[in-house]
């Protein structure tokens, strides 16, 4: 192999490198739609679609370091009796706050969100980006949506919005 073609080979393993691991706040800047969202439970490695196979979802970064985070169930219907309006809260994920990008992570500081306990926490979630796709891996925790599996993690995957 010439060293024009090994360098060349090198130049664009490393370009490929830098895009999915040298993100940052100029490059997850923009809105992103829900592609995929599973759950991975820690106790026994499964996986489940929380919110059915067709969720809807959008999260948004803003220049000024704000972030809009939103994720529906599939299928939600309107509630029409007390009970059914509060298990809607059971296929919604969403908040905001100031982010701030560290280390191939965004850490949002919650300002309002739709479980009052997250209020005040920070919220981190691991990142890469490849091309037009965000890839979102959360810590470990207990979400309170499906506390009943204990740890979880979400692996979520979006698209660019055109």
């Amino acid at each position: 192999m010439s060293r024009f073609k090994w360098f060349a080979g090198l130049v664009l393993f490393l370009a490929a490198v830098q895009s999915v691991f040298a993100a940052g706040p100029a490059e997850i800047q923009g809105t992103w739609k829900l592609v995929s969202y599973e759950v991975e439970v820690q106790a026994t490695g499964d996986k489940f679609p929380p919110m059915g196979k067709n969720p809807s979802g959008y999260v948004t970064f803003t220049p000024e370091m704000r972030v809009f985070f939103v994720f529906t169930g599939d299928g939600r219907k309107p509630g029409k009796t007390a009970e059914e309006k509060a298990d809607l809260l059971k296929s919604l994920i969403a908040y905001t706050g100031a982010y701030r990008v560290e280390d191939g992570n965004w850490i949002t500081q919650v300002e309002v969100a739709w479980d009052p306990a997250w209020v005040g926490t920070e919220q981190k979630r691991a990142f890469t980006i490849e091309g037009n796709h965000l890839q979102v891996l959360t810590p470990w925790r207990v979400m309170p949506n499906w506390a009943d599996k204990g740890m979880t993690r979400s692996i979520i995957t979006f698209e660019r919005s055109k």
